[in-house]
């Protein structure tokens, strides 16, 4: 039996696995796609993860909310298709599979999964941080819903934004050094942030809540509305200039 870093893993490349054969073989509209790819990758997720872990909590986008998870200790929180839009659209390859395992409402055993791409990061083997991207800063925003508030940062800064889809690629898209920092303000879940949150800082990235706050997950309230994953070398200027940005007048 795996440990729970190599269970996330394996089961998110698995997943992987099933969203592109998927994806290759249906002819129908992409709106259907989606819904096929989130159903079929929720139940093959589901099923691994309780086979290995019967007596653990789950937390599902595709599935409905558990409310005994509150009690136990150790908590999946799992996204099966991050990015169904870009999913559905063939060409693109931001979008992504995410699992996480919390234990007392921190991420522990992440994994976040680009089909697309061929990729898996995972707390089982975090990746060394490449040197800092050169030129102006670069901030990931949502490709469909990018916050106001990045773009006053951005001015306050002298930054760049750049549009992207899944939270987890942009999330392992600043882990690869495409950019400074992914900020988000906004419309997000539990199981948007938890996976790419963990993998961020297992390899040393700064991720928290825009005010600095941890992320903290398996709460009753499963929304998590703001986000900020980026270099640790950024951190203090992007939090600064967010909280300049959100002060009243600014």
């Amino acid at each position: 039996m795996p440990d729970d870093h190599r269970l996330s893993a394996i089961t998110a490349s698995h997943a992987a696995e099933l969203l592109i054969q998927l994806r290759r073989g249906h002819h129908g509209s992409g709106s259907q796609l989606g819904k096929i790819g989130d159903a079929h990758a929720n139940e093959l997720i589901l099923d691994l993860l309780r086979a290995a872990r019967p007596e653990d909590g789950f937390l599902s986008e595709e599935s409905a909310p558990d409310p005994s998870r509150l009690s136990k200790r150790r908590v999946w929180i799992i996204d099966p298709l991050d990015g169904t839009r870009e999913y559905a659209e063939r060409e693109r390859d931001d979008w992504a599979v995410h699992i996480a395992l919390t234990e007392c409402g921190l991420p522990s055993a992440c994994a976040v999964a680009l089909p697309a791409l061929g990729l898996v990061y995972s707390t089982a083997s975090p990746v060394a941080l490449p040197p800092l991207p050169a030129g102006p800063l670069k901030i990931l925003v949502s490709r469909s819903r990018p916050p106001a508030l990045a773009e006053r940062v951005a001015a306050k800064l002298g930054a760049e934004l750049v549009p992207m889809g899944s939270a987890g690629a942009k999330a392992m898209a600043v882990l690869r050094g495409e950019a400074h920092a992914y900020l988000h303000a906004g419309g997000l879940s539990e199981w948007d942030s938890c996976a790419p949150v963990g993998v961020a800082l297992a390899s040393g990235l700064h991720a928290s809540r825009i005010d600095g706050s941890p992320c903290l997950y398996n709460q009753p309230d499963i929304s998590m509305p703001d986000l900020l994953i980026c270099r640790p070398e950024c951190a203090p200027a992007l939090l600064a200039a967010i909280a300049a940005a959100i002060e009243p007048g600014n």
